[in-house]
């Protein structure tokens, strides 16, 4: 099975071993990886804020890196979402794009969701072990994608995990890409009710999938003093399977 992987913005410049992770773990379930170079921006950040022309242009050259991929994966539901909801919406009244958008459409899966769906895999069947205290963050972009429980589900096939559900789990996080820019105030009380959600768990580690909330989170965390550290599925998975050195708490990511 041929996969290609979309990277993301946040997570090729903030959360690189999320990258390195979910290849590892695709290659060790016996897919073939690629990494398109000339991928780009999905186009989410120009579309949310009203600028559609350059959204679509965007839209296009994600259309054309991706068009001979098989599967294409990516570790954010923010950006799985982008092209699933709206890539149709872009490109449906352009002749020369409308078909291969709606087949990247079809082919585009978020990390976790790729695992359950289409690897459908079984990690309690793979021997995998991560010891330790976890909760989870659920990133409000997987509505849109119809994703709800496959994370939490995936976590609780893991020898070790001791998972403790938080408290308005699917809540946002306050982040929502420009929302926080534009609306500071309403965002940072919307944080610091997750964080206080957080605590609230006692776990040392919060799972979050999605780099954009990953990063309002953390900080959020850190400046109030809710000592966590932050991991994404598919790192806690390739270290499960020994894939990556497991990392010391508070350790700088690489």
């Amino acid at each position: 099975m041929n996969v290609s992987l979309l990277i993301t913005c946040l997570a090729d410049t903030f959360y690189p071993r999320t990258g390195i992770a979910a290849v590892k773990v695709l290659e060790h379930l016996g897919c073939r990886v690629e990494f398109p170079e000339a991928q780009a921006c999905c186009g989410q950040p120009l579309f949310n804020n009203g600028f559609e022309d350059d959204a679509r242009e965007l839209a296009r050259r994600i259309v054309d890196v991706f068009e001979d991929s098989e599967y294409v994966v990516t570790p954010s539901g923010s950006c799985a979402a982008m092209i699933r909801e709206y890539y149709r919406q872009l490109l449906d009244d352009d002749p020369a794009y409308s078909r291969a958008a709606a087949a990247l459409v079809d082919k585009t899966y978020e990390f976790i969701e790729f695992l359950v769906r289409v690897l459908k895999v079984d990690l309690a069947a793979l021997d995998i072990s991560w010891p330790g205290h976890v909760t989870y963050h659920y990133s409000c972009h997987l509505r849109g994608i119809g994703v709800t429980d496959e994370a939490t589900r995936l976590m609780q096939q893991i020898d070790g995990i001791r998972y403790t559900p938080m408290e308005k789990m699917d809540q946002c996080c306050g982040f929502g890409g420009t929302f926080a820019m534009k609306y500071a105030q309403i965002s940072g009380s919307m944080v610091r009710d997750k964080v206080a959600c957080i605590a609230e768990t006692g776990a040392e580690t919060v799972v979050s999938n999605d780099s954009g909330c990953t990063m309002n989170l953390s900080g959020a965390c850190r400046r109030g003093g809710c000592d966590v550290q932050f991991i994404s599925l598919a790192e806690l998975i390739a270290e499960g399977m020994g894939l990556l050195e497991r990392r010391e708490r508070h350790e700088p990511a690489s």
